[in-house]
């Protein structure tokens, strides 16, 4: 028989996952990682009790292990320094990759377990080439549902370990399985916020690590020079040097635009944000555009279609790019350019994107506009529907 353990978060998700693979003959331990940080906002008393009684419920061994300081080292400090930095993370992927699956394999060898599981909804397939066994990862059935965004930076030895019992069901069923069997947490609510912290207030705990800094607010007309000649590239074919021109950043400066206001420090806002620069009597809402971290300077847009908010080039660095199978990089050298659907936030819908490759990284030539990418977001590329890679903007 074998062995797998089931990370169980107390929520239904997970514990269907637990309760279909000992349905399966599996034999299942439930493992809770309890983050007991100052800045969580979550509830991991209730939630651990939930998940221990989901395990007596299915009658599994029950585990608990404290990854406080581990989760503040690896994520917490790392997410806040990055707002710091100007940039606006995704620690969600990062907690995947280098807690969650990192952490279960670690513990699968100590309780001698087969495999990992978790409660994502995502298909795992296994298939040969060329007597080598490999690892694929696929879109959920229930796109509503579908998890993959979050679990670009696997690598092959993670999925390789990996059960995803979810993976060709939708919400429904899982609630329905859930109330069949009567599990004590059938109906609770899904949970929302980043991983292990909850709904965590991010202004305030920056406004901890950084003093308030008044700075300039800073208008910058649609019209501006500074986007003339990326336009007159764009009406052209995407070669190369023009994708080059166009993947480069916009160097704003105050003398492009009028003060309109004053904000407590950039830190606090993101590419794209409307709430919080309360800058009233205007035509329309104002949107972030860009921040210079140097001078404390906020750049905004009038409109949520300001040219200021939108890229079609961006390139990303080799050493940025994660590939879920090795040779999907040779395979996508071979074929330039090589198109592929992208996302670059979990509920966006597919982007049809191309691939150009040079020997220190790849271009994303998106051929729709993208609003508010922003540096430290992580750009998931799909081929149809698997799982191929991530790219992380810097």
């Amino acid at each position: 028989m074998n062995r797998v353990i089931v990370g169980l978060s107390g929520g239904v998700d997970s514990s269907v996952a637990a309760l279909i693979l000992k349905k399966k003959g599996y034999e299942v331990i439930g493992i809770y990682l309890k983050n007991n940080s100052k800045n969580s906002f979550c509830d991991w008393e209730e939630e651990s009790i939930s998940a221990l009684m989901v395990s007596q419920q299915l009658g599994i061994p029950f585990y608990i292990f404290d990854i406080t300081n581990y989760y503040k080292k690896i994520i917490f400090d790392y997410t806040i320094n990055e707002y710091i930095g100007g940039k606006t993370p995704n620690p969600d992927v990062l907690c995947n990759n280098k807690i969650k699956f990192n952490i279960f394999i670690n513990k699968s060898v100590i309780l001698k377990a087969d495999y990992i599981a978790t409660g994502h909804y995502v298909r795992k397939k296994t298939i040969c080439i060329a007597g080598k066994t490999i690892y694929k990862l696929f879109t959920a059935l229930d796109n509503k549902k579908d998890q993959s965004y979050f679990l670009c930076n696997l690598n092959q030895n993670q999925i390789k370990k990996s059960l995803f019992p979810l993976g060709k069901l939708n919400k429904e069923k899982v609630r329905k399985i859930a109330e069949s069997a009567k599990l004590i947490n059938a109906k609770r609510k899904d949970s929302q916020g980043i991983c292990f912290l909850g709904k965590i207030n991010l202004a305030t705990v920056l406004k901890k690590r950084r003093n308030k800094k008044l700075g300039k607010i800073i208008i910058i007309n649609p019209k501006c020079k500074i986007y003339k000649t990326r336009d007159k590239i764009l009406s052209g074919l995407a070669t190369i040097d023009k994708l080059d021109i166009l993947s480069q950043k916009i160097k704003y400066r105050s003398k492009y635009g009028k003060i309109i206001g004053y904000h407590k420090g950039v830190y606090y806002f993101t590419k794209g944000q409307r709430k919080g620069i309360k800058i009233g009597g205007l035509s329309k809402p104002i949107f972030v555009i860009n921040k210079d971290l140097t001078k404390n300077i906020l750049y905004v847009g009038l409109g949520n279609n300001h040219p200021g908010l939108f890229n079609s080039v961006i390139f990303i660095k080799k050493e940025n790019i994660n590939w879920i199978y090795k040779n999907y990089k040779n395979l996508i050298y071979k074929k330039n350019p090589f198109q592929v659907k992208a996302k670059i936030r979990s509920t966006q819908r597919f982007q049809m994107a191309s691939l150009y490759n040079i020997k220190q990284g790849i271009y994303i030539y998106f051929h729709s506009p993208q609003r508010a990418l922003t540096e430290g977001q992580y750009i998931v590329l799909y081929f149809r529907n698997e799982l191929i890679g991530s790219c992380l903007y810097t």
